[in-house]
């Protein structure tokens, strides 16, 4: 259906959801037709900007527009799980979710099974795979140009002070937001899986350095990878006092590549095709780079014409998750922790109530959802 047009909702108008949003308003297919925030300001602003109306409780939100079909869900990631939880089973709409998607695997298993029961989707956000840069040496790799895969490394030196844990409750919490790894270094991990493979096993060490949190802002660990290959994962927001490096290499028995910028947008080094460096590098304007257009118009195409190439899967996406969680797993017991159903962390995304509640939204004052 060509001519089918695919209207959107944003619940959670942070940074990012700025992004959707301009990327929406560029594909012909797709419109906006509400924001929602609990702070009202943030909601005014982007609503501004697009014309559409804005809400301060979701549940208001859909009772009013019920030609929403889709929902980007960018709150704070403790409340993914919830938040999807809730828009599916009441109110029938399919999902866009940003990282990290679901906090434990348990909340990924089950929100799977929800979304089946009710004949709803769910789109995963990894904006980066679809970089210049990724996408070239992904096709590198598929195309054997780098050779037998020998060994992977991604290195983020991030800065993030005490102040940008206390700007929320929720920040630098298990429950809520995950440490280095989940909340900026989940990307990188997941761009490993995508261009060298499947992990088998971890072994990683976290540790807490210059800041007051209860979760780790520097992560170092060992890979093994299922096609033998090994790697590396060094991930910081304690270097003092900018932000340095985000770099993801790979060596392979042919040559190598390193991607670098601010968020893998520069081809640094192809040793097959130097002349590919410039080719494939792009300027960001911002860390989230350009990859959320890419993302949502894959959505559209699939919702509207049935056609869902291009997309990241549920499944794909949980298995980045599955990772993250074996290092936390492997930190937890100070030793090598197989890549598995029974790799899950007894810390990240464990519940707090009392950090929670003041992120959920009932449909009438004290109405539990």
């Amino acid at each position: 259906m060509r001519d089918k047009v695919i209207r959107f909702a944003i619940i959670g108008c942070g940074r990012v959801a700025g992004h959707h949003s301009h990327s929406i308003d560029k594909i012909p297919q797709a419109k906006m037709a509400a924001f929602c925030d609990l702070v009202e300001e943030r909601a005014a602003f982007l609503a501004k900007e697009t014309n559409v109306p804005y809400y301060t409780n979701y549940h208001e939100m859909f009772n009013k527009h019920p030609e929403i079909d889709i929902v980007c869900i960018a709150t704070p990631s403790g409340m993914h799980f919830e938040h999807m939880q809730d828009v599916i089973t009441r109110y029938k709409k399919h999902i866009v979710i940003e990282k990290p998607m679901v906090m434990t695997l348990q909340q990924g298993h089950k929100i799977k099974k929800i979304a089946d029961t009710n004949g709803v989707q769910i789109f995963p956000v990894f904006q980066n795979r679809f970089n210049k840069a990724i996408q070239r040496v992904k096709t590198a790799v598929n195309n054997k140009e780098l050779g037998d895969l020998v060994s992977a490394s991604i290195r983020i030196w991030w800065y993030r002070p005490q102040k940008y844990y206390d700007r929320d409750p929720w920040r630098g919490t298990f429950s809520m937001d995950g440490g280095a790894m989940t909340n900026q270094g989940v990307h990188f991990i997941d761009l490993l899986r995508y261009l060298v493979g499947e992990v088998e096993r971890t072994s990683a060490l976290l540790t807490t350095k210059g800041v007051d949190i209860e979760v780790e802002n520097n992560a170092t660990a060992l890979l093994k990878f299922k096609n033998g290959a090994s790697g590396v994962i060094e991930i910081t927001t304690a270097a003092y006092p900018k932000d340095f490096e985000a770099s993801l290499s790979i060596i392979g028995t042919k040559g190598m590549a390193m991607i670098g910028g601010i968020a893998t947008n520069k081809l640094l080094v192809f040793s097959p095709d130097p002349s590919q460096e410039a080719v494939y590098s792009e300027e960001f304007p911002t860390i989230y780079g350009f990859g959320h257009l890419d993302i949502l118009r894959g959505v559209v195409e699939s919702l509207a014409n049935n056609d869902s190439r291009g997309l990241i899967s549920f499944d794909d996406a949980l298995e980045t998750i599955r990772v993250l969680h074996a290092l936390y797993r492997s930190d937890e017991l100070n030793r090598w922790v197989k890549v598995d159903r029974n790799c899950s962390s007894k810390r990240l995304g464990r519940p707090n109530d009392k950090i929670a509640e003041p992120y959920r939204t009932y449909p009438e004052p004290g109405k539990n959802l």
